[in-house]
């Protein structure tokens, strides 16, 4: 049986955790009740009606969110030559390649996102045990591995991120900074909803956007009434 903290027991008095709520009501009351003495970051965690055993179900993307999260994104990039100079100019805090690697090795780094050319990618794939955990693996797919190196940088700069299911089929993801206004919240949350249900695999049955929680770092999670939220019904 799991422990709840007192600290815990005493936020879940204050909502009831079986109600739906209202988008911008859940953030108010997010806000009410982050207490922390630094300034929280506001979570999302989305479960989807997918089977994670099939391959061709699993959802990964990336999607730029119009108030991005918060706080700086710290943006490396594995390149050389004239990709390495347009990196540097769009604004990447570290380019490199073998160095690059050995301070990935050394676990020596607080990246938020990693791009790579592709044709640095045989250097890039020898650390995909370290990077692939992470979640900070350059892929095609959302954008990362990439021959337009400076959009992809100005775009992660911007507050791209990138997401993926887990094996229960939960996206786990940021969302912006519990002193964001509501309404920014909620276009942050609704435009991560859009950019999923477009890549909602052909084969998944039944509902989609299963259940909805937003928490913040330090918070209890409160459960979201998906007719709250425009455009993903």
């Amino acid at each position: 049986m799991v422990k709840i903290t007192k600290r815990m027991r005493k936020l879940r008095e204050q909502i009831n955790i079986h109600k739906e709520y209202d988008i911008i009501e859940a953030l108010k009351i997010l806000k009410e009740l982050a207490l922390s003495t630094f300034i929280e970051s506001v979570d999302i965690a989305i479960q989807l009606g997918i089977d994670t055993r099939k391959a061709n179900q699993n959802i990964r993307g990336s999607v730029i969110l119009p108030h991005g999260i918060g706080r700086k994104i710290k943006v490396a990039v594995f390149s050389e030559g004239e990709n390495s100079r347009i990196a540097k100019n769009a604004g990447a805090d570290v380019v490199g390649m073998e160095d690059l690697a050995q301070i990935i090795k050394k676990d020596d780094y607080d990246f938020d996102v990693i791009i790579a050319s592709p044709d640095a990618m045989p250097l890039v794939s020898q650390l995909g045990h370290i990077l692939g955990p992470k979640g900070l693996m350059p892929n095609p797919k959302i954008g990362t591995v990439t021959s337009d190196i400076g959009k992809a940088v100005t775009n992660a700069k911007l507050g791209q991120i990138n997401y993926r299911n887990d094996k229960n089929g939960i996206i786990h993801t940021i969302v912006g900074k519990v002193d964001f206004d509501e309404w920014m919240l909620k276009e942050n949350i609704e435009t991560l909803l859009i950019s999923i249900k477009k890549n909602q695999p052909a084969k998944s049955s039944g509902n989609f956007l299963k259940q909805i929680h937003i928490s913040t770092t330090m918070g209890i999670g409160i459960k979201i009434h998906h007719n709250s939220l425009s455009l993903i019904n």
